[in-house]
């Protein structure tokens, strides 16, 4: 293990994975629902990146000038390569947490991320993050921090430890580090199955360790063989954070604290009489038997007036983006699954079916008079949350933004055609990204090659041309070839050619109803 990485994984990259809530744009609905005013994010700051696709894809997409850091340099030069073609104008540095921080050219910024990382670093790196935010983040800053919470991952940690034991006294430093999580996992499989007073404590631990099993390798070796790797309980990270003058917020999403889906009425009812914040937090983590936590702290909450808090929503704008006929009029939290209510949801679908985007000034207009502005506030955010409806950025960011994101989303596509996982590609509209499917994602590169049919894919959904969806079909067929690789189907394996082009007909069809119009609709693609 290089001394650099100071018991953190190193040797494998980790996952080109995306993560919303790491979009500045993405605070504010949370805040205005807290009754928070948000802040205006300028600068912006991302500690411990990873393969950089967030950073890459919302300094794309965005006015925000990003500075972030990573001490894997694999993983930098990859951000970098991304950096370059896109052309905006993010720093990326190859640093430690104490190298970094101890710059002397970073501004004081309005937005600090850590995806994850908090509970994967040693106490010392802690305390060093903790620091830079005291020193580096705006009076009315953000910070986004997410992290392995207790109590949902008492039992699991059971796993991780023997993981992580097994790994030290048992693996071949001669194995990869692949070959090494998968050893530690069969051994830890076969060693629970024999202890029976364990499962009958903790009667999900097989399935538990089963499931996990399964997943990219490289994420589990980043989750389970780090050296400093532990779970924590809410009121730990709070009394952590204290030095930095950091006031917990809310989620940073706003259905996470959606109580008709999160909470029993008689939950509700506990959670009423509590009036600390932390302890509350921890009561509902309880309650919930949470296992993660993506939480917003801000330094200095301001308590917006009613009149503040419609200025601010008045001059948001939100699209459609999803088939008006396809939204569900339901949400899902941890209590279960709650229907909307269609008087209340459905007028604002209406108002929003044309595709365009809208201020809420406009929305409210089509609305019935009685139509209350604070039920049409929640019903934003939760279709916000949801992913029905986007928040749009000003038209000078928008326009500002589409030749990076073109260029971006053109090396993603061509990097998806050589076969690396990157899922995600960046919205000029929204500042974020979208998750595209890998099939999706070589039909998507199709089409921007110019094969579209004779008539448009306006035409698509009607049946009037299907020359475009042949030629993707074609083309994905080629390409799957080319890394040999076949479809699945319902868990099985398509060997045949005939199989694998059927099923490929029956997927661009519904690339070109659903995808591919969010895509366009998203300004990804015109």
């Amino acid at each position: 293990m290089p001394d650099w990485s100071e018991g953190y994984v190193s040797d494998i990259n980790y996952t080109y994975g995306y993560s919303s809530e790491l979009n500045p744009n993405n605070i504010v609905i949370p805040f205005l629902m807290a009754g928070i005013k948000p802040p205006l994010v300028t600068q912006a700051c991302e500690l411990g990146f990873g393969q950089g696709v967030s950073l890459n894809i919302h300094a794309a997409a965005s006015a925000v000038q990003w500075y972030a850091t990573d001490f894997n340099p694999a993983q930098v030069l990859f951000a970098k390569d991304m950096a370059s073609v896109s052309g905006h104008d993010a720093q990326i540095f190859d640093e430690s947490f104490r190298e970094f921080s101890e710059r002397e050219d970073l501004p004081e910024f309005d937005f600090i991320s850590l995806h994850g990382i908090w509970a994967w670093v040693s106490a010392d790196n802690q305390r060093l993050i903790v620091d830079f935010i005291r020193r580096k983040l705006k009076v009315g800053g953000v910070v986004y921090i997410s992290y392995n919470t207790l109590p949902g991952w008492t039992t699991m940690s059971a796993l991780q430890h023997m993981l992580s034991e097994y790994d030290q006294v048992m693996g071949s430093r001669k194995a990869s580090k692949v070959e090494r999580i998968h050893h530690a996992f069969g051994f830890t499989q076969a060693l629970i199955d024999q202890s029976p007073s364990l499962i009958d404590q903790s009667p999900s631990l097989p399935k538990c360790v089963q499931n996990h099993s399964k997943k990219n390798a490289a994420y589990l070796v980043h989750e389970y063989l780090n050296r400093d790797w532990q779970a924590l309980y809410f009121s730990q990270v709070a009394d952590a954070l204290l030095p930095a003058k950091l006031t917990y917020v809310c989620a940073a999403n706003f259905l996470e604290d959606y109580p008709p889906s999160n909470l029993t009425p008689e939950q509700q009812a506990i959670l009423a009489d509590l009036h600390d914040p932390i302890f509350m937090q921890s009561s509902k983590d309880y309650m919930q038997n949470k296992f993660f936590r993506r939480d917003l702290w801000v330094k200095g909450a301001r308590e917006l007036s009613s009149h503040e808090l419609n200025q601010y929503w008045q001059n948001l704008r939100f699209m459609l983006i999803i088939n008006a006929d396809e939204v569900k009029f339901e949400v899902t939290g941890a209590a279960g699954k709650v229907e909307l209510q269609r008087r209340i949801y459905e007028p604002i679908i209406e108002a929003l079916s044309d595709y365009q985007s809208h201020n809420v000034l406009s929305i409210r207009s089509q609305l019935s008079d009685d139509f209350s502005v604070n039920l049409l506030y929640e019903a934003l955010a939760v279709l916000q949350a949801s992913g029905v409806i986007a928040l749009v950025q000003d038209e000078a960011i928008v326009q500002g933004a589409k030749e990076r994101c073109n260029r971006l989303n053109s090396y993603i596509m061509r990097q998806n055609m050589a076969g690396k996982p990157i899922g995600f590609l960046a919205s000029p509209l929204t500042g974020g990204g979208l998750h595209i499917d890998k099939i999706s994602m070589m039909f998507l590169f199709a089409y921007t090659q110019g094969v579209k049919g004779t008539l448009g894919v306006n035409k698509l959904k009607n049946g009037e041309d299907t020359r475009a969806l042949d030629e993707w079909v074609v083309a994905t067929w080629q390409q799957l070839q080319s890394l040999d690789q076949c479809l699945i189907k319902e868990g099985k394996t398509l060997y045949g050619e005939a199989e694998n082009l059927a099923e490929l007909r029956r997927l661009a069809q519904r690339f070109s109803e659903g995808i591919l119009r969010i895509a366009q609709r998203l300004q990804i693609v015109e």
